[in-house]
């Protein structure tokens, strides 16, 4: 036998692995799942808090806690198993799974606790163990690029680091009583940064798939100086806001911004694939984030209110992008067909009635605290439907292919 043969195993396909949890068998499968839940759960408290004067938080604040745990609670947990997922692909490395995924999680469950009652442990303890999460998982994702040699996807890093020190930021800066608006801006651009690099990568590319199956050839513009150009205007705007969200410079780098991403999504004809949901939400969910960095450019201008702007970019863009993106994900990789289920389509309409109801607060202000519960019922809806669909799925089924040989 030779060298080479002596290389050639039959492994099980990367991330089926047939031994211990299915939930820790890849990663999106615990942090789609728990961000699922905690997106709902964490909701439910801030609506009754509003509503029945619920003390959650401690001496934390109900309010920064709401808006920290939307930032850095649910959404670092959907990020992270969309990372998890996606840079085993990008690198052609196995998976973070078993403990060390286990780990991973109970990092991120432990800040979800202290922070919910930070007294128990003291507020500074508290923040100091919610703050690991994010480093851990930049840690994580920086190893397996680097090892893997994928040097262009060195920017997603640069995208959890802005996180992981909004986050830090944010406790700090509440600790102070400096108030966590700064911070928590910082942290809305991470995200947003995010979705300008990995969302002109992942929706040109589902978007051609499903025109292709479908036989056209009227496909999105490949990526190119357009986008490059639209991904710095954006960056620019959105440090801008960040430093000072009431500014002339951020008024118009705001608006550029957004026409220049409304013009890219444009460019990837997401019309044409109206007939599938799990594609069109995509670009449902890119639309509204480009709106929403026109909406803080409008702001920025006087002519809007800021906090309206601020949500459209948070539950419009992010909230709706971070369902797509599970909805999608563990449906591909879980075997299921790439076709969006009623309960599935129903999620999708709850997000986006949140999504508009948010900004109209400020429009009726005699309505104002019925429709921001009304928002957050919506939200809760899209997210509980979401758990209620896929905690089976991301518990439960493996995705069943056949062993195949390949070289070590």
């Amino acid at each position: 036998m030779t060298q080479a043969q002596s290389k050639i195993r039959t492994p099980v396909p990367r991330g089926l692995g047939r031994t211990g949890p299915i939930i820790l068998s890849y990663g999106f499968r615990p942090f789609f799942l728990a961000a699922g839940v905690w997106g709902t759960l964490a909701m439910v408290l801030w609506i009754a808090a509003l509503g029945f004067d619920l003390e959650i938080g401690g001496t934390y604040g109900r309010a920064a806690w709401h808006g920290h745990e939307m930032l850095f609670g649910y959404s670092s947990a959907a990020l992270a198993g969309f990372l998890l997922t996606a840079v085993p692909n990008w690198t052609g490395r196995l998976p973070v799974a078993g403990l060390p995924l286990a780990g991973l999680l109970a990092l991120w469950v432990a800040g979800r606790l202290v922070l919910l009652c930070p007294d128990v442990l003291g507020l500074v303890p508290s923040m100091a163990i919610d703050a690991v999460f994010l480093p851990a998982l930049l840690a994580v994702c920086a190893r397996e690029i680097i090892a893997g040699r994928k040097w262009k996807d060195l920017k997603i890093l640069a995208g959890i680091a802005v996180l992981a020190c909004a986050n830090a930021g944010f406790h700090l800066f509440d600790l102070a009583g400096w108030g966590t608006a700064l911070p928590g801006r910082g942290a809305v651009a991470g995200y947003v940064l995010l979705i300008m690099i990995i969302g002109g990568r992942i929706l040109p590319s589902f978007t051609r798939n499903w025109l292709a199956r479908n036989g056209t050839n009227r496909f999105p513009a490949p990526y190119g100086r357009y986008d490059t150009m639209a991904i710095a205007v954006g960056l620019v705007a959105l440090v801008s806001w960040v430093w000072d969200a009431e500014t002339l410079a951020t008024g118009i780098l705001g608006l550029a911004a957004g026409a220049l991403h409304l013009v890219r999504l444009y460019r990837w004809r997401g019309w044409e694939c109206a007939r599938e949901s799990l594609v069109l939400v995509l670009h449902i969910a890119y639309g509204l984030m480009a709106t929403g960095l026109a909406g803080i450019g409008v702001a920025a201008l006087g002519y809007f209110q800021p906090v309206g702007a601020l949500h459209i970019l948070t539950v419009g863009g992010i909230g709706t992008m971070t369902l797509a993106v599970m909805s999608r994900a563990s449906r591909g990789h879980t075997g299921l067909p790439p076709q969006a289920s009623s309960l599935t389509i129903c999620s999708y309409v709850a997000i986006t009635i949140a999504t508009l109801l948010r900004p109209i607060a400020w429009i009726l202000p005699d309505s104002e605290m019925m429709l921001l519960e009304a928002a957050g019922c919506a939200w809760v809806i899209a997210f509980a439907l979401f758990s209620f669909e896929y905690a089976p799925i991301l518990l439960f089924r493996r995705k069943e292919l056949p062993i195949s040989r390949v070289t070590a």
